[in-house]
């Protein structure tokens, strides 16, 4: 029996977020050069404009936590480009710091960008595809969706909670011509990863080394894609031993450490501009403390 042949990508309308740079601009290249029709959503409009212009396509700012707007931003691309045949929940970010430490706004805004946005991503484009019988999503989650890493409790809980969006997503697709793949990289060289060095054993993965895995999961449909690929066994290996021996093996490898030790100046910048990076999730956050203010005056 012969193998299938891969999917082409050429002409089909490919929807990333998060495509101004980073993962997300690695893959918005590889998709072009797929021949893909492109629509390059970001928070910094500016950036997915450039990411637009130089690959020759569409790029709109889009803010992921402002629901109505994500929404919106999908019927420009449809008018624009036509229907959605890829969409890549790309955007999210990673605050490094101890739960207890963390503050109330980082959490949300994990939440609202790692988790809400993908949930309702998934969402709009199932009610987008379904009724075609096809089409693919793509959400971008982690290798820190499948454990727990020290200092990036919030971030590993919005990791877990793609992961199970996805695997329960999968299930109620199956049989509908839509497919779903979730995408848990390692430590990838970007600004996510500023000031961190990979575990031991393990090398930095580079963007293009995810978005080529990302554009072979969509040419040939497969739901897990772990970067490297080597992360699947052993990550699947690590899940039947022991607790004292999978905290063994995290002490060898100092998993922890790499986070634990992160240069938080060569994170600077990283963290300020993830700290702006969801406008409405901010305002959400503003007025339930001004009514939690108001509350606590009038008790």
């Amino acid at each position: 029996m012969s193998r299938k042949q891969p999917r082409s990508l050429h002409g089909r309308v490919a929807v990333v977020t998060g495509g101004g740079r980073g993962i997300g601009r690695a893959l918005c290249r590889a998709l072009a050069r797929e021949g893909a029709k492109l629509a390059v959503g970001d928070v910094d409009g500016a950036a997915a404009e450039e990411a637009a212009a130089e690959l020759g396509g569409l790029g709109l700012r889009v803010d992921v936590t402002d629901r109505p707007g994500f929404s919106a931003f999908l019927d420009e691309v449809e008018q624009r480009l036509g229907p959605i045949d890829v969409m890549v929940n790309n955007a999210g970010i990673m605050p490094i710091t101890r739960l207890e430490d963390e503050d109330e706004r980082s959490i949300t805004r994990q939440l609202e960008i790692n988790l809400h946005a993908v949930i309702h991503g998934t969402r709009e484009a199932v009610r987008r595809m379904r009724p075609r019988s096809s089409g693919h999503i793509v959400n971008v989650a982690s290798i820190a969706g499948r454990s727990g890493v020290s200092h990036l409790a919030t971030y590993c809980a919005t990791k877990h909670g793609v992961v199970g969006l996805s695997e329960a997503v999968r299930n109620e697709l199956r049989g509908s011509g839509v497919e779903i793949s979730v995408v848990m990289p390692g430590l990838v060289s970007t600004e996510l990863t500023a000031g961190t060095k990979p575990y031991r054993g393990f090398k930095l993965q580079t963007p293009e080394q995810v978005a080529d895995a990302i554009v072979a999961a969509l040419k040939a449909p497969r739901f897990d894609v772990y970067v490297p690929a080597s992360l699947g066994p052993t990550t699947k290996v690590l899940a039947l031993l022991p607790r004292r021996a999978q905290d063994a093996i995290t002490r060898l490898v100092k998993s922890n450490e790499v986070i634990e030790r992160a240069d938080h100046a060569a994170r600077a910048a990283y963290e300020a501009r993830a700290a702006a990076s969801a406008p409405a999730a901010e305002a959400i956050e503003e007025v339930v403390e001004t009514e939690a203010a108001d509350e606590r005056t009038a008790a």
